[in-house]
């Protein structure tokens, strides 16, 4: 397919997918209950940190995270006391258990006393144009606090070559500003043509069939090719591609 062909392709397929109907089925709806900026990153970060399986259980158990949460994540966060943190010991989705929820609080309220919040701390502060180093950065600084050594692999280290799916994600719905009001776009500090593609099997696959991707591995390596190939084809707003390459391979099994 040649260039020119592939776009309008891929940019019919945005149109298709980037829209309020996508929100029904996606783990998005969860941050998408609330109004207050914090209260959606904190919902948003969280229900990302979970989304890898079944989309439906993904839904449940980030619903149940935030029923915890007395459905105001920032107060919570801010304001609780380790007594409140009791209530999570019934918590478990998959591998990400009560002990690595009961931490996350307490990364996140250091995160919000001691460093202005999230779109503060996974800001991109060196001179490239890729989350790598920031997703890195952040990393250390949400376990500077006291951590048991299990809750490190719920965040990935691109450093280390991880595709960092899931807080590409998370950074694609808070920082993209999305007309169709699917993203959040509620990062102004954050440019959206520094974004990845949150990079699963699913859009993998589509990306190598499409030729947008030569490697075979989902890990940062390929991140970053088809972060240019992407990049190609809208440079000032690259990863609202996912919506195709997502609904390609999930809706129509591409």
């Amino acid at each position: 397919m040649k260039k020119s062909d592939l776009k309008e392709f891929l940019d019919e397929k945005v149109t298709l997918y980037n829209h309020p109907t996508f929100i029904e089925s996606d783990p998005i709806q969860i941050p998408h209950l609330f109004s207050k900026k914090e209260d959606i990153e904190i919902a948003g970060f969280l229900t990302a940190i979970i989304s890898w399986g079944n989309r439906t259980m993904i839904i449940r158990n980030a619903t149940k995270m935030m029923d915890l949460l007395d459905n105001s994540p920032h107060d919570f966060i801010l304001n609780h006391k380790k007594s409140d943190l009791k209530s999570f010991e019934n918590f478990v989705h998959r591998t990400f258990n009560y002990i690595d929820i009961q931490q996350f609080i307490t990364s996140l309220q250091h995160i919000y006393l001691n460093h202005n919040g999230l779109e503060e701390v996974l800001a991109i502060k060196d001179a490239t144009k890729t989350y790598q180093t920031a997703i890195h950065n952040f990393k250390n600084i949400f376990f500077e606090v006291e951590h048991q050594q299990r809750t490190q692999k719920h965040i990935s280290d691109p450093l280390k070559n991880s595709a960092a799916k899931r807080i590409n994600m998370f950074l694609r719905w808070m920082v993209r500003n999305d007309k169709a009001g699917v993203d959040f776009g509620i990062w102004k500090s954050h440019n959206p043509a520094n974004l990845s593609c949150p990079l699963d099997v699913h859009s993998g696959n589509v990306a190598r069939k499409l030729k947008l991707l030569l490697r075979k591995q989902n890990d940062w390596k390929a991140v970053a090719e088809l972060d240019k190939n992407l990049r190609k084809l809208d440079a000032n707003d690259p990863v609202k591609y996912d919506f195709a390459l997502f609904g390609l391979g999930v809706f129509e099994k591409f």
